[in-house]
């Protein structure tokens, strides 16, 4: 794959498909805010009343047909999470990228308290199964594809591809505690955001599939035990409010490795078009290789 094919979906290509995508669901995309690049583009529009999520790749329209079926079930459910926008039907597909459009949550910018995230993601777990089949948990499928698509130094690229075969291998062996079931995937704060009537809402629901409930509590344990990006106290919460404490689990240093692999080769898509993304990849790979510190690792 040549460096300009793993370039090519920077914040300019996102922008045009969600022009074009805008044109077919009769949306105005004038004045839209690009707020993340990462495998989606999301883009804020309206003023904030309407999101809009731009899949990177074609081979993300199963996963972004299965959140548009996820949405449904949920909202059916009664569930406080993302509810679709417009009557058009979706996803809006543009030269194979998915494109999405969900109502806005209030500003966007405002997050659930961490008791209220345990209490949530407890709720979601004691659902009933849906009625669509959900995928199994399969926590290195993206690995691969993301780090041949990265433009990263070889160096970098061979240790993280050992290091995925190695954790591969300890996963594989973990021994899990909690009854498996339906999970977010991509469960923490930056998925847990208010509506304009205050009440906390999940977004982000691409990820779901079926697996170990541990997988759903681990984000915010890192969180706070790795990057201090929540207190003592906050994490406290989240466990009061779900029910279990996944740090006192045997398998928990593993899946933390395992997390945190995802979290690099995630940044490393846009390596090649974000000099501060880059520096970032590096810099935690370092602190992997040398056993260091995580909490001067800066969230994107």
């Amino acid at each position: 794959m040549t460096t300009s094919e793993r370039t090519s979906f920077d914040s300019a290509a996102a922008a045009s498909i969600l022009r074009r995508a805008c044109g077919l669901a009769r949306l105005n995309p004038d004045g839209a805010v690009l707020v993340r690049l990462g495998d989606h583009a999301v883009f804020r529009l309206d003023h904030g009343r309407t999101i809009s999520r731009v899949g990177r790749h074609a081979d993300r329209l199963a996963s972004v047909r299965r959140e548009v079926a996820v949405a449904q079930w949920l909202a059916a459910e009664e569930y406080p999470s993302a509810r679709l926008a417009t009557e058009a039907e979706q996803p809006v597909v543009v030269e194979g990228h998915p494109v999405t459009f969900w109502e806005g949550l209030a500003d966007g910018e405002t997050y659930a308290s961490t008791r209220e995230m345990g209490e949530l993601l407890r709720r979601l777990h004691n659902l009933d199964a849906p009625s669509f089949p959900l995928p199994k948990l399969r926590p290195f499928s993206t690995v691969d594809r993301r780090l041949k698509r990265a433009v990263v130094r070889d160096e970098t690229r061979t240790y993280l591809s050992d290091l995925a075969q190695e954790l591969s291998a300890k996963y594989d062996g973990l021994e899990f505690v909690l009854a498996p079931g339906h999970l977010h995937g991509d469960f923490n704060i930056g998925n847990v955001l208010r509506d304009a009537d205050n009440r906390p809402r999940i977004i982000d629901l691409d990820g779901f599939a079926v697996g170990p409930r541990e997988w759903d509590l681990m984000q915010t344990a890192m969180y706070y035990d790795s990057f201090g990006w929540h207190t003592k106290d906050e994490y406290s919460d989240f466990v009061a409010g779900y029910g279990f404490d996944v740090r006192q689990w045997s398998g928990y240093r593993v899946l933390r490795s395992v997390r945190e692999l995802l979290m690099i080769t995630w940044l490393a898509q846009n390596a090649g078009t974000n000099p501060r993304a880059a520096d970032e990849v590096e810099k935690r790979v370092e602190s992997l290789r040398t056993g260091a510190s995580r909490r001067d690792w800066a969230p994107f």
